[in-house]
């Protein structure tokens, strides 16, 4: 199976920073996703949360409904109450024939908090883990009976960011609970997401392909600053314009047949990164790596 790419319209519309494309219309935010090339387009804040509305207007640009961030809280609360708490986001997902779930563990984050350094994100103990990863593993069942199977995404400053973290993960829950890979997260966690991919590559029902300038990596790590104000200084772009190699991802996606859909994900300041121009750019780039691995 052909994959297909899509996008998050953070491109656009910034969710976490709202003076960043707030004041773009979902409209607009649609009609570019469609001109730059994508098949589809992941949920934002400016997205109604109602298949009936969403359906019809999606269909107008020809864009089919990717999937859309949850953020769980398994740590303050046991795997019943999550599953009640996401029943409506899961409902909307598996009206609109979303393929996966993208899943978080946000309990104690500080990816939105632009005061407080990601070195500072909370870290699981031996405790931690024990409460985790059975609640995750219920809910994931949850999600692979409903037809939108989980893709549990690693994100700068939660408690799973780094490559021991998901090995951990993985390695204590069943293949109900799919990974999101994102190849931005992982570079700016330090870590290679090609050994990632190799590990748990079976697991992969998801794709995010974020890029990082890599000097602006180094700067920002060595200022201690918040994940904001990393977006903010421009650590992340769109596939082909940052240090991510993503030929060899992509040659391994395609060795292990992956049939997914493939995300571009590139939180950037709009007044600085047109939005057109790098949905177009990161297009056309990844199409072409793609292509290249024989993935379309």
């Amino acid at each position: 199976m052909a994959v297909r790419i899509g996008i998050n319209p953070i491109t656009w519309s910034n969710d976490d920073l709202p003076e960043l494309g707030g004041d773009t219309p979902l409209e607009t935010c649609l009609a570019e996703t469609r001109q730059a090339g994508y098949a589809g387009t992941e949920m934002g804040g400016k997205f109604p949360r109602d298949a009936a509305t969403l359906r019809p207007m999606l269909a107008r640009h020809g864009l089919a409904f990717v999937s859309g961030w949850y953020s769980a809280k398994l740590l303050e609360r046991d795997a019943e109450a999550e599953i009640a708490a996401m029943a409506p986001h899961l409902a909307l997902l598996k009206a609109m024939g979303c393929p996966v779930m993208v899943f978080a563990e946000t309990s104690g984050t500080v990816q939105g908090e632009r005061g407080t350094p990601v070195s500072r994100r909370p870290r699981l103990d031996d405790d931690g883990w024990r409460r985790l990863l059975p609640r995750l593993e219920k809910g994931a069942a949850r999600l692979a009976a409903s037809g939108v199977p989980m893709a549990f995404h690693h994100h700068m400053g939660t408690p799973i960011e780094t490559a021991a973290e998901i090995d951990r993960m993985l390695a204590g829950t069943s293949e109900a609970v799919g990974l999101l890979l994102d190849t931005g997260h992982l570079t700016y966690a330090g870590e290679d997401p090609l050994a990632v991919l190799r590990r748990h590559g079976r697991r992969v029902n998801h794709v995010h392909c974020k890029d990082v300038r890599l000097d602006v990596l180094r700067a920002v790590k060595a200022r201690d600053s918040s994940f904001l104000d990393a977006v903010l200084a421009g650590v992340f772009t769109v596939p082909g314009d940052g240090g991510v190699a993503f030929a060899p991802l992509l040659a391994e996606l395609a060795r292990l047949g992956y049939g997914g859909w493939l995300v571009v994900e590139a939180e950037q300041d709009p007044a600085k990164a047109h939005p057109l121009t790098y949905a177009t750019m990161g297009y056309r780039n990844l199409d072409a790596a793609a292509r290249a691995a024989r993935l379309i």
